[in-house]
């Protein structure tokens, strides 16, 4: 890849920051050729700091990193795209990004996702979420089962609220059942699009 660090006199080239899961844009800083090359060789975001005068990994301090996902140039070599993943708050603030914006998904069922992965680690007395998670992988599959069974019985009666709340019932264990195998939504969703296109 072609960056082009010669084109402004102090060296620096536009990077601006990309959740790589949720496609969010979660801040702006400068690289200059050092802060890049860093950046891909250590797997974690680095840029060049103006007011300090000196490379900065993003998480030095706080420990909120942004670990690199992909790094691309524009169509004039002269800005940056940097796909990451944060782990913790970006902008100094506290806040997600630098915009204030919170930084999930605009996909509710990934945002349900993200929700899910949090319970998972609360305490199983305070979360129905994580006391399912407690109970083990069977327990969970089992409730999809049962969840399952009754949109099935509700699909043969004539009661739509009924079937559509069987229905988010299933939907939602069943991504539970996906986390704590280790998967999102979105791996099923790729073996579907496979299918789709190969036929």
């Amino acid at each position: 890849m072609k960056v082009d660090f010669k084109k402004y006199a102090d060296g620096l080239v536009p990077a601006i920051v990309q959740d790589y899961t949720t496609h969010k844009v979660l801040m702006l800083g400068f690289m200059n050729e050092e802060a890049f090359h860093k950046t891909e060789t250590t797997g974690k975001v680095t840029f060049y700091s103006r007011s300090k005068k000196r490379l900065w990994t993003k998480g030095e301090e706080s420990g909120n990193f942004l670990e690199l996902k992909s790094i691309t140039s524009d169509c004039d070599n002269d800005t940056l795209l940097v796909k990451a993943n944060p782990l913790g708050p970006v902008c100094h603030t506290g806040a997600d990004t630098c915009w204030s914006e919170k930084n999930h998904s605009e996909d509710f069922l990934s945002y349900l996702e993200d929700i899910i992965n949090l319970r998972r680690k609360a305490a199983p007395e305070n979360s129905y979420v994580a006391s399912l998670f407690a109970k083990g992988i069977n327990k969970i599959a089992q409730k999809v089962g049962e969840e399952a069974v009754e949109v099935v019985i509700e699909a043969k009666d004539k009661n739509d609220e009924l079937f559509l709340n069987e229905s988010a019932d299933l939907l939602f264990h069943y991504l539970i059942l996906l986390n704590a195998k280790g998967y999102k939504l979105q791996d099923v969703l790729y073996i579907l699009q496979n299918r789709h296109s190969n036929k």
